[in-house]
């Protein structure tokens, strides 16, 4: 459907025309009536009345199902009941409430005549202005109405009540769900994987798009034959469904991985991967949308197009990119140089907003807002979080980490209402059954060629285990529905959303469900602090080949000695590390607080890198030191080539995997 535009007509023909859509809305108005075209009063006290009453009772319904689903959360940890995520439980809930709102309550009707119809040249506006005895109303188009019940109008307005506007999901409910992925990022572990994740992440994503769009395309082609296939169903709109489906959320594997302290490159692997390939599958998606071949058939493969899709692609994510990292720099030189930190109300304040608006702007310019907010939370986290006060720090963590919790839960409630409520679901047993098995073959493309692919170049491999795990742990969630939710216009895009919301049920409930019993039977460790894997070792940072890379060791070189200083309060004066024809420039930019306190502000996830010290690995009691001993329960030296090192590593961490593989959960004493 066009953008909303207003349609203005005079006399008989614009009522006419306008006769069949406004006729929609006539059940709502009392005192008019189709037949004969009077109207009284459109509008009064008493139904506006009503319509907040009804408002106010459709957004209760969704507070009471967070209620329910809060406690219900507590009981499970309280019990630990690990079978079934917060997220799952509330889609169960919504479930329920979308059943009793469907069938439970009994719809009435005013309308006992055949609706005067008419036909249109052109489809009808979203708004439309009536004209009756010389007076102009408004109506707004709301949408199609099944034949099947045209006589049951009251009961579809009350659903498409309870039906958000898309853009909701995208303008309200995203933003602080990604942007919390990004501020709370444990930097360490994500850097360290961090080529792996990318590799994943965008030539995964697209490899994982492009394996579902063709062997969907195969099941449109089958749909054909069979004639299961009612309506236009192109290439492209396969290939934009593979872009959407291919959007993972493993919230549920990650919050067990959590709360098991699993193992921290395993989870920055998962972690890293599902919030990177949200934004590559939104941009994907629009570029997949902005591929339009010339010529008379706009479907079929054209260079031209494909390369212009490209660009598109790679304009709209380094664009957002860009715009993110810009916010997060402005917001850190704010909270620099000015002294909002004696505020911790307006700081707080201020960097929610300036956050929420990376999403707004971003979107306003014609990027993708996923992108922008994912690196501003990034690049908030890296420096603007430094400028906070001691207050600030904890209330923006929490702030966030509030409205994270509470946007995703109603994205999962509205899952499981919308199955119900939602007005035109296309199930397709043939789609819905083609679909689960090219998500599966497409993550199986994903993970295990590029897996072997990184091994070559990597020195701590992602053993076979850890690769089952990525690939058992490819859920579907709330990127994926709000995709596939946010254009449900054409009779493709009604079977695309149906057949997501049936997978995002699967994945979360059996997939989720099966991640205690998967962990213990591919034998992954448990009970692993992430921060001590890290931990100094005498004077000397434990570090991997990937951490000690030299591109990764130039760039945080320069952020520590350069961009630390210009934007926090850390890291050595600037006076210290720029030339000294920058003297002043130097002065104007460097805090008084790097002068006075440079050791105690010194950044720690900088040096963990930067410094080309000795390599040290921790396993258990014992220590092994690329130039140095094996100290701890085995005493004796070590050898000091690489080869050595690292037989040594991969013998020790068997071992102890050997040792270690059951699942043990703690018990609380005061329980």
């Amino acid at each position: 459907m066009d953008a909303p535009r207003q349609l203005k007509r005079r006399g008989a023909c614009a009522a006419a025309d306008a006769v069949m859509p406004v006729w929609i809305l006539l059940s709502s108005v009392p005192g008019l009536k189709a037949e004969d075209g009077g109207m009284e009063e459109l509008t009064t006290e008493k139904e506006a009345e009503e319509s907040h009453r009804q408002d106010s009772v459709n957004l209760l319904t969704f507070i009471l199902l967070l209620t329910l689903t809060i406690l219900t959360i507590w009981l499970f940890k309280h019990r630990r009941v690990r079978f079934l995520h917060e997220t799952g439980l509330a889609m169960i809930y919504g479930l329920l409430v979308g059943v009793i709102l469907r069938y439970g309550i009994p719809a009435t009707s005013y309308h006992n005549k055949t609706p005067p119809s008419c036909s249109l040249k052109e489809g009808p506006a979203s708004t439309l202005l009536l004209n009756v005895s010389g007076k102009f109303f408004e109506y707004t188009l709301k949408g199609e109405i099944n034949s099947r019940e045209i006589h049951n109008v009251e009961q579809n307005d009350m659903l498409r009540k309870v039906t958000f506007d898309p853009e909701v999901f995208f303008n309200i409910l995203l933003p602080p769900i990604i942007f919390h992925a990004g501020y709370s990022l444990k930097k360490r572990h994500f850097f360290r994987n961090l080529g792996s994740i990318i590799t994943y992440a965008f030539l995964g994503t697209a490899i994982s798009c492009f394996v579902i769009g063709n062997l969907m395309y195969g099941v449109v082609k089958l749909m054909r034959v069979v004639g299961q296939l009612t309506d236009k169903f192109y290439y492209t709109d396969c290939l934009f469904f593979g872009a959407i489906i291919s959007a993972t959320d493993p919230v549920t594997v990650l919050a067990i991985f959590n709360e098991l302290h699993a193992d921290g490159d395993l989870y920055a692997l998962l972690f890293g991967e599902s919030v990177m390939n949200d934004a590559v599958a939104i941009v994907l998606s629009s570029s997949i949308v902005a591929y339009q071949p010339s010529g008379a058939n706009t479907h079929m493969f054209d260079a031209s197009a494909f390369f212009k899709s490209v660009g598109v692609f790679l304009g709209i994510f380094s664009g957002s990119f860009v715009m993110g990292a810009a916010t997060g720099v402005v917001t850190a030189l704010v909270t620099k140089f000015t002294k909002l930190h004696c505020f911790p109300l307006l700081e707080t304040a201020l960097f929610f907003l300036m956050s929420w608006s990376t999403f707004l702007l971003a979107e306003a310019c014609g990027f993708t807002g996923v992108v922008a907010v994912l690196f501003c939370g990034i690049t908030q986290a890296h420096y603007t979080y430094n400028n906070l006060s001691e207050e600030s720090t904890k209330r923006t963590k929490q702030l966030f980490e509030v409205l994270h919790f509470l946007a995703e839960n109603f994205i999962f409630s509205y899952m499981g209402l919308a199955l119900f409520t939602f007005q035109n679901h296309i199930f397709s047993p043939i789609f819905i059954i083609g679909a689960f098995i090219a998500i599966f073959i497409g993550r199986a493309f994903n993970i295990y060629p590029l897996s072997f692919l990184l091994n070559l170049g990597r020195r701590h491999k992602i053993r076979g285990n850890f690769q089952h795990m990525m690939m058992f742990a490819g859920l579907r969630g709330a990127m994926a529905f709000a995709l596939a939710i946010r254009d449900t216009a054409t009779y493709a895009r009604q079977m695309m959303f149906t057949t997501t919301l049936l997978i995002v049920f699967f994945t979360v409930w059996v997939f989720g469900g099966g991640t205690t019993p998967m962990l213990s039977w591919l034998h992954i460790r448990v009970g692993v602090d992430p921060d001590q894997d890290l931990q100094p070792c005498g004077d000397r940072q434990s570090k991997t080949k990937q951490e000690s890379a030299w591109l990764f060791r130039l760039w945080y070189t320069f952020d520590h000695n350069y961009l630390k200083p210009t934007l926090t309060h850390s890291g050595p004066p600037l006076t210290s590390t720029l030339p000294s024809q920058c003297g002043p420039l130097a002065s104007c930019l460097t805090s008084p607080q790097a002068y006075e306190n440079h050791e105690q502000l010194r950044d720690h996830d900088s040096d963990f890198i930067r410094n080309d010290g000795d390599l040290t690995y921790t396993f258990g009691d014992t220590s092994i030191t690329a130039n140095g001993a094996s100290g701890g329960g085995g005493g004796g030296a070590a050898d000091t080539s690489e080869e050595a090192l690292e037989r040594e590593l991969d013998s020790r961490e068997q071992e102890l995997l050997s040792r270690g593989t059951r699942l043990v959960f703690p018990i609380e004493d005061h329980i």
